[in-house]
């Protein structure tokens, strides 16, 4: 019996090590995609925060132009998985006045400047005949797949449920709120 006790060794076997390591696999396999689509999710609240801040411009620039800025889309292509330069250009153009809203074209007429790069394209259409109203879209493909993920808001300034713009980039129905129109795609 002493001989046993001697030759005895401690550690793990091959076998031990291979299922620990199967079960490390299989847990990575089921915590990583939830991770990426966790982190693709936070990076939509950037559109949902700038398209109300550009809600709120359009709403404050109405106020003192009884109408609505029409600025062109904002970086000039939708980005990727990677952020883009928001081009903050230069100064409102001097043709955007009270009597002239079509030479409101960039964003800086309506005082909006987001904080460095962005995940999203950034576009806003206005009606300023009629009743007038407008719709702001950020578009983005923030998971490379080709199928853009985007949010909307659309004003109902007569308060009827409908729109005064007919149709924003995506036509989602998203009348008085800021809306995912594609959910589940980044």
């Amino acid at each position: 019996m002493t001989m046993l006790r001697k030759y005895s060794r401690k550690g793990f076997t091959l076998i031990e090590l291979m299922i620990v390591v199967a079960i490390i696999g299989i847990l990575a396999a089921i915590a990583i995609p939830n991770f990426v689509r966790y982190q693709l999710r936070s990076k939509t609240s950037e559109a949902r925060t700038n398209v109300g801040a550009i809600r709120t411009s359009q709403e404050s620039f109405a106020g003192d132009f009884d109408g609505y800025a029409v600025p062109a889309a904002n970086p000039g292509t939708v980005p990727g998985t990677m952020k883009a330069a928001f081009d903050i250009g230069t100064a409102c153009p001097a043709g955007c006045t009270r009597a002239d809203l079509t030479g409101c074209t960039n964003f800086e007429c309506l005082g909006f400047r987001p904080s460095g790069t962005v995940y999203y394209q950034y576009a806003s259409l206005a009606l300023n005949t009629g009743l007038p109203g407008f719709c702001v879209s950020a578009t983005a493909d923030l998971d490379g797949d080709t199928e853009n993920g985007q949010f909307e808001y659309e004003t109902d300034n007569n308060g009827d449920g409908t729109a005064e713009v007919a149709t924003c980039v995506a036509a989602c129905a998203s009348i008085g709120a800021v809306t995912e129109c594609t959910p589940g795609e980044y």
